[in-house]
């Protein structure tokens, strides 16, 4: 999944890492011939790169990074009080992933374009959602539900 440049640091072993919108960060180095880019050496070619996107696989991987941190939570909703914006396609804002925790029984998680994934959802493996990506939860059967939200705090 393409995610956009926002920052650069260095890790330590002085590599450097491209910090990505989506909370990953993606070394960048400059070892030919293996990797060519010499861009990454000078601070001002570093700069023009800010706004970039790369592909990120920690992303397509469905990944939380591990600089994110637990904000808020829903309620437990069950299959009757399951409120229909979460059964309908929506997105989460820049920054902001979630876990989708099915507490009992199941659910599918779908997820739109550009992924087109689907996952079942069960009590101990939930679902990953990545900041502004489409997707819906359908109940399978009688559910209890909670949502997670988590984001990095400066």
């Amino acid at each position: 999944m393409k995610r956009t440049i926002v920052g650069f640091r260095q890790d330590e072993e002085s590599d450097w890492v491209a910090e990505l919108a989506c909370g990953h960060g993606q070394h960048v180095r400059h070892q030919p011939p293996f990797f060519n880019r010499p861009w990454v050496e000078k601070e001002s070619s570093r700069e023009e790169k800010l706004g970039v996107q790369l592909n990120c696989i920690r992303c397509d991987a469905f990944e939380l990074p591990d600089s994110m941190q637990h904000y808020k939570s829903t309620p437990v909703f069950n299959s009757e009080n399951l409120p229909l914006a979460l059964q309908r396609a929506h997105l989460t804002k820049p920054g902001v992933w979630a876990q989708i925790h099915a507490i009992f029984g199941g659910l599918e998680y779908v997820v739109l374009e550009p992924m087109n994934r689907q996952f079942k959802i069960l009590p101990g493996s939930p679902g990953i959602v990545l900041p502004e990506v489409p997707h819906f939860i359908k109940p399978k059967g009688q559910v209890l539900v909670q949502v997670a939200f988590f984001k990095r705090w400066s």
